[in-house]
Order: C-alpha cells, then sequence, then structure tokens
C-alpha cells in the first residue's frame, strides 16, 4: 500500500530536504522516525527538494508499507509523539500505487517573508531588511514574470536539469504588519529560483533596478544579470497540488 504523508518543518535545524551523509536532513528523520515505530526499513520519496534552512508549511512524501487499519489511524498521532518540535504530521492517505509525492504534483506554491524591523523571536523565521520598498514597483515587475516561461536567469548555475522552462500562474507581494510576504505558484521550479527571483524584486523596489528591467534580465537567461539570492530563513513552501484521482476512497 503505497501513502501520501503531509507535514510541516522548521528547517532552521537541518541541512535540507535529501538525506546528507554527514549532516541532518528532514527525509532521514522522517524515515528514521517511520522505520522505528513500523519495525522495518521505511524510505521516504519527497514532493521536491528544500535547501538548507528553508521551511515548509506545507510537504508531502509518499512511502510504502502494509498497515493494519488500526495502524493507518493511528500513525499520524504516534509520529507526532515521536518527532520533536521541528516537524510536524498532518496527515496520513492511501493513494494508488502509482501515485508519486514529485511527478503527480501539478502546482507548487513558495511564499517570502520579509521583516522591516529587527525582532529576536524571528530572526530565522524570515529576512529582515531595514529599508523602505516600493512595493507597487515589484508587484508590477512581478507581473512580468508571467509573460515568460524560461527562467534560466534565475537558477543556480550548473544546475542538472534538462529544461528551464516553468509555468508562473501567480506572482504577488502583499504588505503586512511590520513586512511583506511574496507568494509565487508555479508547475515546476528551478534550483534557487524563488531566493534570486525575490533578491530581484527587492532591487527593483529599492529603485536599483528599473521595473522594465525584468525585461532584460530574463531574455538574456544569465544568472549574472538578475539580483542577489535573498536567505533561505524567510522561504517556504506552502502548498502542493495534486489530482484527485491519486487518492484512494
Amino acid at each position: 500500500m503505497r501513502y501520501f504523508l503531509t507535514f510541516a518543518y522548521n528547517g532552521t535545524p537541518y541541512h535540507g530536504w535529501q538525506r546528507q551523509p554527514n549532516a541532518p536532513s528532514v527525509q532521514q528523520t522522517l524515515e528514521e522516525a517511520l522505520s522505528t515505530l513500523l519495525r522495518q526499513d521505511i524510505a521516504v520519496t519527497g514532493a521536491g527538494r528544500t535547501d538548507t534552512g528553508v521551511h515548509a508549511q506545507t510537504m508531502v512524501a509518499h512511502f510504502d508499507v502494509e498497515l493494519s487499519q488500526e495502524k493507518e489511524a493511528n500513525l499520524a498521532h504516534l509520529l507526532n509523539r515521536y518527532l520533536d518540535e521541528n516537524i510536524a504530521i498532518h496527515s496520513l492517505k492511501p493513494v494508488l500505487d502509482d501515485a508519486h509525492a514529485r511527478f503527480d504534483a501539478t502546482a507548487r506554491t513558495y511564499q517570502y517573508h520579509l521583516g522591516f524591523q529587527k525582532h529576536p523571536f524571528k530572526q530565522v523565521l524570515h529576512y529582515q531588511i531595514p529599508t523602505n520598498l516600493d512595493v507597487e514597483r515589484m508587484n508590477a515587475a512581478a507581473q512580468i514574470l508571467l509573460e515568460y516561461t524560461d527562467f534560466e536567469s534565475f537558477a543556480k548555475k550548473h544546475s542538472d536539469v534538462k529544461t528551464f522552462l516553468c509555468d508562473i500562474s501567480y506572482a504577488r507581494w502583499e504588505r503586512i504588519d511590520q513586512g511583506a510576504i511574496f507568494t509565487i505558484t508555479a508547475n515546476r521550479f528551478l534550483r534557487n529560483m524563488v531566493r534570486a527571483i525575490v533578491g530581484t524584486l527587492l532591487e527593483v523596489g529599492k529603485g536599483k533596478i528599473s521595473v522594465e528591467a525584468m525585461h532584460q534580465i530574463i531574455q538574456s537567461k544569465e544568472r549574472g544579470e538578475a539580483g542577489y539570492s535573498v536567505p533561505a530563513c524567510g522561504l517556504y513552501l506552502t502548498e502542493i497540488h495534486y489530482p484527485e484521482r491519486i487518492y484512494k476512497k
């Protein structure tokens, strides 16, 4: 039986999602917890990879195991009791045998959190940037992203990908109390793409890059033309969308 596990995590203590040889990761922590509770080796496959320090309000991973009805009903609760405060399990759902947490995802949403004032309790949960930003200009530049599909300019150099094509369906900044949040949705994301886009939009908001320059930056397909990559601490994976057909009723 294949299951989708939905959960959240604070990425601060982990070296990203993917298992590492000499550093703690979210994947390793989940696999060890499941293997201990189920008394067999369990391997999990995530919906994607997050870098060191990146957080997830919603992450999905699949794994295969035979569970009794009682064990299936209680596993999420048992995992929450076993895991520390950095990972919270939301749900466990049976899916079709060929359902895949990564390849069946139709869209993903990320948010980037900015703080405009020093905050002793949020230093690792947002990017503090003590400056006045023109959010209207940043939103105008963000809308230009929706006109393109090739985002090589915002991809990490030497990325091992076959294509830089992504379909961005939403990109917008929203002011909040003492900060701002950028939300972006696409069918797929390149490594470091969101952090590079945010860094570029911040340069627009500071008046260092014009709104119209976004066209030139994207068309150049050169990472050096875009802005800096903002720190991982402000980035959150917030939603992953799947077709309903993959879930067992």
